[in-house]
């Protein structure tokens, strides 16, 4: 997300933050430059008016002219009103309320609705530690209940059955009474998705509304659509009193204009960014992280984070144990590691939230195809564990099963021997004095391309 943005937003700070003074006319080009690069990436018209002329009162005042480095003071002005359209602050969800606390998801259809209430159940599991029971009041689609049901087996959520024939809101009213009797924190009722915002359909949701008295009504919005996302936010804000917006598909998004439009639009926050297909892959939306990922200046508390909660400490810690000793880190080490690296987004998603790495993560991107970490996994899967704790033993019949195990090439193999080979040393490294250091040269050896690192698309 925000790729395109990032790219001109920093060409054009980094010309400005050199700058030993600064007066009207080169912030003048400067803040051309900035509108420009905030209309390409489709943030409303509106919002980018009133966006330069904040950064040019503050830009042209005393603040930029009697700073020491005027340069980095404009770039800081730019920070700090990204994050003011964003919302100054994050704005989590409101549980304050006797079990169960009612969240609503209301979305337009194809928005990612479904999809987008297992990762928020599957979130308020594993961050926040709570109960979590799942309904659809959706009674237009069958298949909108069981694609729910699945998901809630994979996020471990508890589902409430429903049925086309049944009423929304006594599908409400009854899963709500269940999560009573079992003592469930919360309750997420997913509706039906609309193609617009008729009469007939924001009625239902209106009487669904005012029957079950959410603590959270969210408004799921596809972060694709731009600046369009906030009108129809907008819109339908008009018509339910919203708490919030969750942005889905944020990932597939380049510009970000969703991102810098709903609250200035909505005046409603936006509570979630969704970053992937996974159930895993849903961030609260923090503004300044995001104003500091656009400025190429990275995110590494959201990495932090995010490492806490899905990196397995016991395998991290078995692994340094056995590098310390001398042990050899074999292919059972290797896909520990690419799952690893899996469960936490991938390694452009990891990129991007280090600073100045945003442009690397972009190459990356374009090079990896995250599918060959899966192809990687299943050629090491079909090996031995004999084979895999002593990768030079395969000669060519033991290759030939594998690679008929796994159906891929025999390139594919030899690719996946070669970048083992380079994590070994790469691991040796970090065991002798300097490790880190050693680390990230032997990382610039698996990045694209050559050198026999990741595999182009």
């Amino acid at each position: 997300m925000f790729e395109n943005l990032t790219e001109r937003l920093s060409l054009t700070l980094k010309q400005v933050s050199g700058q030993a003074r600064l007066d009207e006319d080169n912030i003048k080009e400067s803040l051309r430059e900035v509108r420009m690069a905030l209309l390409e990436a489709d943030v409303a018209l509106p919002v980018v008016k009133e966006f330069v002329d904040a950064v040019k009162v503050r830009a042209v005042g005393q603040e930029v002219m009697k700073s020491l480095s005027p340069g980095q003071a404009f770039v800081k002005i730019v920070q700090s009103e990204l994050e003011r359209v964003m919302g100054d602050v994050s704005s989590g969800l409101n549980l304050a309320a006797q079990p169960p606390a009612v969240i609503m998801m209301a979305g337009l259809q194809g928005a990612g609705k479904t999809t987008t209430v297992a990762k928020l159940a599957r979130w308020l599991k594993e961050s926040q530690k709570k109960s979590v029971l799942v309904v659809s009041a959706d009674v237009y689609r069958p298949a909108a209940i069981k694609q729910l049901e699945t998901l809630a087996t994979e996020v471990n959520a508890t589902f409430f059955p429903s049925t086309t024939e049944q009423k929304p809101v006594d599908i409400a009213n009854a899963a709500i009474a269940e999560a009573k009797i079992k003592f469930i924190d919360v309750v997420i009722v997913d509706t039906a998705g609309r193609l617009h915002i008729d009469e007939d359909m924001m009625g239902e949701i209106k009487q669904l509304h005012a029957a079950i008295n959410p603590v959270e009504t969210l408004f799921v919005v596809d972060a694709m659509t731009g600046q369009d996302a906030a009108n129809t936010a907008k819109a339908f804000n008009e018509a339910l009193p919203l708490t919030g917006v969750v942005l889905a598909k944020s990932d597939a998004d380049s510009r970000g204009g969703a991102a810098l439009s709903v609250r200035s639009i909505t005046g409603k926050p936006i509570k979630f960014l969704g970053v992937g297909e996974k159930t895993e892959a849903l961030e609260p939306f923090h503004p300044d992280r995001i104003a500091s990922r656009i400025l190429g200046m990275g995110d590494v508390l959201s990495l932090i984070e995010e490492a806490e909660q899905k990196l397995d400490k016991k395998k991290a810690e078995k692994l340094a144990k056995k590098i310390k000793k001398g042990k050899k880190f074999d292919l059972n080490d290797f896909r520990d590691q690419l799952q690893q690296m899996n469960n936490m987004g991938g390694i452009t998603s990891m990129l991007e939230k280090l600073p100045g790495m945003g442009n690397v993560a972009q190459i990356a991107q374009q090079q990896v195809d995250n599918k060959l970490f899966v192809q990687m996994e299943a050629m090491i899967n079909s090996m031995t564990p004999k084979e895999r704790r002593s990768p030079e033993i395969l000669n060519g019949s033991r290759k030939k099963r594998i690679i008929n195990g796994s159906g891929t090439q025999i390139q594919d193999l030899n690719r996946l021997i070669k970048q083992h080979k380079q994590m070994q040393k790469m691991m040796k490294k970090m065991s002798k004095k300097g490790g880190m250091a050693n680390m990230m040269r032997g990382l610039g050896g698996m990045m694209p391309p050559g050198g026999g690192g990741m595999p182009r698309m």
